[in-house]
């Protein structure tokens, strides 16, 4: 992309591991500074540690993204330290596996909490950041297949967060659309990172099982295996940088053609 982003400033949460510290790696090497946010502040760390390494530039900032003062101090920091806010990337997210009936109230809070109120905080502090600068920016929320359609039995929870992270994107594209602050959204389908093995490592208790139920997930999209990371990451780039610069309020599946079928 020619270092589209060079000079930028860049937040992203949930960006300890996985999508988010894809997303870490692929910003810096188009030159923007990043923000690393995670509750998991040595992890944090690990990913600003593999980005100076790689010649990048970005800085670590412990916040839960379900407390909305956390996550104005993590907009906050990144505005200290470079003097602007370019883009947000709200990443951070958890997935639930229950059917209805069996869970829980505090159950049900803590994903909605997490998957669509983290978003929104990440959306209202990026805004107002930007629009206190007056030149725009970017917004691109992380949601899910399951955000558009019922994909996977047993994730009512999980799914209706995820949609209201679709529809909280639209609403925000239409109402900052003038503000020349553009917000969109990725759903990823199935993505190979360390929360797919943790949910894999949940199910059969033999090795080999785990092993073929891993294989099994390979075949659900149909390019026949799960994404990358950086798949999804090269994709929130490009949402985030000037080649986007008409795209808002964009739904885009990055799923192997999962949602085709």
């Amino acid at each position: 992309m020619d270092a589209q982003l060079d000079g930028r400033t860049v937040v992203v949460t949930g960006a300890a591991s996985g999508i988010g510290r894809a997303c870490a790696l692929a910003f810096a090497a188009e030159g923007a500074h990043v923000g690393v946010v995670d509750v998991r502040e040595d992890a944090a760390r690990e990913t600003v540690a593999l980005v100076e390494a790689a010649g990048g530039r970005a800085h670590a900032t412990r916040a839960d993204v379900t407390r909305s003062g956390e996550v104005e101090a993590a907009v906050a920091a990144a505005v200290r330290a470079t003097g602007r806010l370019d883009a947000m990337v709200n990443n951070a997210g958890l997935v639930f596996n229950a059917p209805i009936t069996e869970t829980t109230d505090e159950q049900w809070r803590r994903v909605v909490d997490v998957n669509l109120t983290g978003v929104w905080l990440g959306c209202k502090h990026a805004i107002a950041a930007m629009l206190a600068r007056g030149e725009g920016g970017a917004i691109v929320n992380v949601a899910s297949v399951a955000g558009l359609v019922a994909a996977f039995s047993g994730q009512p929870a999980y799914i209706a967060a995820k949609g209201g992270v679709v529809q909280l994107t639209k609403a925000l594209a239409i109402d900052h659309a003038l503000d020349g602050i553009r917000v969109n959204c990725v759903c990823p389908g199935v993505v190979d990172t360390p929360m797919i093995d943790d949910a894999i490592a949940s199910w059969p208790e033999d090795p080999a099982e785990r092993a073929a139920a891993k294989q099994a997930i390979h075949g659900v999209q149909p390019i026949g295996r799960m994404s990358l990371a950086a798949d999804v990451a090269s994709t929130i780039v490009y949402l985030c940088s000037p080649l986007a610069r008409d795209v808002t309020g964009a739904i885009l599946p990055v799923d192997g053609g999962l949602v085709a079928r």
